[in-house]
C-alpha cells in the first residue's frame, strides 16, 4: 500500500525503527504483522486482527464481545476525560486520563477466576473522607507505570500481562486532550444562542444540541502504535459510546483519521441501543451518522451494525448508511432486562456473523 498521507509514512517509520511489541520483540521479531500488509495480505486460517475504537462503557461493551470472537485484539481509546478521578489525575500530575484505558484492560480480562479477579480490583474505588476518595485502582496503577517507565505504550502493556487482558489497549495520542463544542440552548434561558462548552464531562451532561465538537490542540499526535494497528487491521470497529465525547474523537486525530481512510481494513459502525441524555437526545439512528459524516466528510464504512428493536425506520437508516457506502445489519444485541446495554454474547455473535459473512478472509476459528 503506498501512503497517500505523508503524515503516516512518518508514523509507519516510527513505529517499525524500534518500538516494541507487546512481548518486547521489535515489531519485525514479535506477533504483529508487518505494517501496511492489511487484510488482503492475511494467511488462511488466521485469526480476524480486529482495532476498536472508542471510550467509556461502549467500547468495553464492544471489547467484551470481540474479545470472544478473536484473540488479536488492539483497542484504541480516547484521552480527553477530565472528569472524576481521571480528571483528578490529570489536573494534579498533567498525565493522560487513564479511566477510559482502565475500563478497556477490565474489558478484555478473561472469563476465569484470574481474570476476574483482576477486573473487579483494578475498577475498584477507595471510599474514604479523604483524597483518595473516588480514586479507582487501576487509575493510580497505571499512572504509577507511566512514571516508572516513562512510557504510556510499555506501561499498559505491563498492565495487560499482569491482568492476563485477551488484547491489546493504547491511547489514541499521547497528550491529554480537552473536548470543546459548540452547543446551542446550553442555557435554557437562550435556547438559540450557541456557546462554546470545554470539557468531556461537560459536553456529556448539556442540556442543549451539540452541533459539533473539536479537540484542543485541534492537531494531535496519535500514537504510532494506534496507527500501526489501523493500518495493519482486517477490521476496525468504531463505536458504540458516547457519541461526541468517545466515538467522534478519533475522527479529530488528523493521523488516524487518515489511518481509518487509507487502511484497506474493512470498517464496522457500532449504533448505540439509546440515545444519550444530554448529548445525543432526539437522536434517531440515522442521525447519528448525520453527524459522524459532518465531522469526517471522507470516511468510508463498509457495515452499519444497528440493534433490530432501536430502528424505527430502517430506510432512512439504509439510505444514511449508503452514503458512507455501507450495508446495514440488524441483530438483537440488547440484554434482555430492558436496560440500553449490549449483551456480550449476543454482540459477539453479530461482529462474528459480520466478520464472515462480508469479505471473509479466512476459516479463523
Amino acid at each position: 500500500m503506498t501512503d497517500r498521507s505523508p503524515r503516516l509514512a512518518r508514523l509507519r517509520r516510527m513505529t517499525l525503527d524500534g518500538r516494541s511489541a507487546p512481548d518486547g520483540r521489535t515489531p519485525a521479531e514479535g506477533r504483529s504483522a508487518p505494517v501496511g500488509r492489511g487484510a488482503r495480505g492475511r494467511r488462511r486460517g488466521a485469526q480476524p486482527k480486529v482495532v476498536a475504537l472508542g471510550g467509556g462503557m461502549g467500547l468495553s461493551a464492544s471489547l467484551a464481545a470481540l474479545r470472544r470472537i478473536t484473540g488479536d485484539l488492539t483497542a484504541v481509546v480516547t484521552v480527553a476525560d477530565d472528569g472524576g478521578s481521571s480528571g483528578r489525575l490529570r489536573d494534579e500530575m498533567g498525565v493522560l486520563p487513564p479511566g477510559d484505558l482502565r475500563k478497556a484492560l477490565a474489558a478484555l480480562c478473561g472469563d476465569d477466576d484470574w481474570g476476574q479477579t483482576w477486573a473487579r480490583v483494578i475498577q475498584h474505588r477507595f471510599q474514604s473522607e479523604g483524597e483518595m476518595h473516588g480514586h479507582a485502582v487501576g487509575n493510580l496503577l497505571i499512572v504509577a507505570l507511566w512514571e516508572q517507565l516513562g512510557d504510556h505504550v510499555q506501561a499498559l502493556d505491563l498492565v495487560g500481562r499482569l491482568l492476563g487482558a485477551h488484547g491489546r489497549v493504547l491511547p489514541m495520542s499521547a497528550v491529554p486532550l480537552e473536548l470543546q463544542a459548540l452547543v446551542r440552548g446550553h442555557d435554557p434561558a437562550r435556547a438559540d444562542d450557541v456557546d462554546t462548552i470545554r470539557g468531556q464531562a461537560n459536553v456529556a451532561l448539556t442540556p442543549g444540541e451539540v452541533q459539533s465538537v473539536h479537540l484542543v490542540p485541534n492537531d494531535p499526535p496519535a500514537v504510532p502504535e494506534a496507527v500501526a494497528a489501523v493500518l495493519d487491521a482486517d477490521w476496525v470497529v468504531l463505536g458504540p459510546g458516547s457519541w461526541f465525547s468517545s466515538v467522534i474523537p478519533h475522527l479529530l486525530v488528523p493521523e488516524l483519521l487518515d489511518a481509518l481512510t487509507e487502511t484497506k481494513a474493512r470498517r464496522v459502525l457500532s449504533l448505540n441501543l439509546a440515545p444519550q441524555p444530554g448529548e445525543t437526545d432526539g437522536f434517531s439512528p440515522q442521525r447519528h451518522l448525520e453527524v459522524l459524516g459532518r465531522h469526517a466528510p471522507k470516511l468510508a464504512l463498509d457495515v452499519v451494525l444497528a440493534d433490530e428493536a432501536a430502528v424505527p425506520d430502517r430506510d432512512s437508516l439504509t439510505d444514511a448508511a449508503q452514503r458512507f457506502g455501507a450495508a446495514v445489519e440488524l441483530a438483537t444485541v440488547a440484554r434482555t432486562d430492558g436496560t440500553p446495554r449490549h449483551d456480550p454474547e449476543l454482540l459477539a455473535a453479530a461482529y462474528d456473523r459480520i466478520f464472515r459473512m462480508h469479505g471473509r478472509i479466512g476459516p479463523w476459528r
